[in-house]
């Protein structure tokens, strides 16, 4: 069954080529597509399309196949297109002629796109929750290590002091902005587009802010055509928020690989969060670690995915938009799945104490030196000489200890500061 048929048979390979994967992806928006029904079958009845009954008997019908969704009942079978012609056919079967009026004054078009919206709402949640468990366990972390220094880097030689509680309270505020590009999607994909129909409207007196409301969304898409054009625009927008938090996983587990080798040795795992090799019986790899690096760099790739699908397209729909879910339903997943268990394994990093006393990060506290002759009179350019050339003779004593006190800088990192900002954002 299609929503288009016409009695005219589609030739096989078309057809397997034109629906492609969308019945396995298709299965992810099910709930939301009864969801979408419940609402249109509620304002049909509304504006008289419907009668009581017909309403009645469609939403218990239609809650009756979200019980089957949610419990794994729920299959769209090789004989239908897609998950809208598997809800139709079974309201169909069930209820008859009512079941041939719940596609009146709608389109395919308005159903996909409130289905993706719906889901991207709770996708976007969803995320949201994990990224603040991530944060406060960072955050943790940046408490317990605040006063623990850490050799800091930049051109990946020797610059700095840092410490484990700035590391850790790096990435947690780092978080805060990713919540923030996660709240700017969640904006974007907060509009109802049902009842834009096939992208022009309908001739029927449908009420949208009626749906609006039973379906939860902030607001709704007014014009027909910007309506019909979000498809692409909120799977990007979702996609960029995704890879902000993608990117964040991908450079601290780029951090974790390399301060776990044996060249660092900076911090330590255990046994169940690392790997063995099938011939170097010595080897404890950060195979979880190594993976979410891959995963969330691939999950980078993805607005550029959706970008090109999109790009120039005109106003309109075209079956181009299809292929959207082939990126992003997978890469949502793998995102969740790679918070998961950065949630699960950051809280059993352990970190070495003592770091500093290698005598190679002695030249970490090279500007603090210079920072005190300043302080106590004397020009920075001279300073800067003055500790050079003791580099140059071999006399340079290094302070081991740090003196820092603005906002942010490693004796004063305004944890609570970055905690409430958290909360504000998120």
């Amino acid at each position: 069954m299609k929503l288009w048929e016409k009695g005219i048979p589609t030739d096989k390979q078309i057809e397997q080529f034109t629906v492609g994967n969308d019945r396995e992806l298709d299965l992810v928006l099910a709930k939301y597509d009864a969801l979408g029904s419940i609402a249109h079958a509620k304002m049909l009845g509304q504006i008289g399309l419907l009668t009581s009954e017909e309403t009645t008997s469609l939403v218990d019908a239609l809650n009756e196949i979200i019980a089957d969704i949610v419990v794994g009942n729920f299959e769209i079978e090789d004989s239908f297109e897609d998950v809208h012609s598997k809800i139709e056919y079974l309201l169909t079967v069930k209820l008859g002629d009512a079941g041939k009026k719940i596609h009146t004054a709608r389109s395919r078009n308005d159903q996909v796109l409130v289905d993706v919206n719906l889901y991207l709402k709770d996708v976007v949640k969803e995320l949201k929750e994990q990224v603040k468990i991530l944060f406060d366990l960072m955050m943790e972390s940046a408490e317990k290590h605040q006063n623990v220094l850490l050799p800091g880097y930049t051109h990946l030689q020797i610059a700095m002091p840092s410490s484990f509680g700035m590391w850790f309270s790096a990435y947690a505020e780092t978080l805060i902005d990713d919540i923030t590009m996660l709240n700017a999607a969640l904006k974007i994909v907060d509009q109802n587009p049902l009842g834009s129909a096939a992208g022009y409207g309908s001739s029927f007196p449908i009420n949208r802010t009626f749906t609006t409301q039973e379906l939860g969304f902030e607001t709704l898409k007014y014009n027909s055509v910007a309506a019909q054009m979000s498809r692409g625009k909120s799977e990007k927008t979702v996609a960029f928020a995704m890879s902000s938090v993608a990117a964040t996983l991908a450079k601290f587990s780029m951090d974790v690989c390399l301060y776990m080798s044996q060249n660092f040795d900076f911090i330590g795992l255990p046994a169940h969060l690392t790997t063995g090799s099938s011939i170097m019986p010595h080897k404890k790899n950060p195979d979880v670690f190594e993976l979410i690096r891959g995963k969330c760099n691939k999950i980078q790739a993805l607005p550029y995915e959706i970008t090109l699908i999109t790009n120039n397209l005109p106003s309109g729909y075209h079956r181009d938009l299809q292929l959207l879910k082939e990126g992003l339903f997978p890469a949502i997943q793998n995102l969740k799945a790679c918070l998961d268990i950065a949630i699960f394994s950051i809280k059993d990093i352990t970190v070495k104490d003592h770091i500093l006393e290698d005598k190679k990060y002695d030249y970490l506290f090279t500007v603090d030196t210079l920072n005190e002759m300043v302080v106590a009179g004397m020009p920075f350019r001279d300073a800067y000489k003055a500790v050079a050339e003791q580099l140059e003779a071999g006399t340079y004593k290094s302070p081991k200890e740090t003196k820092h006190t603005h906002e942010g800088s490693i004796n004063n990192l305004c944890l609570d500061n970055i905690k409430q900002k958290m909360n504000a954002a998120f």
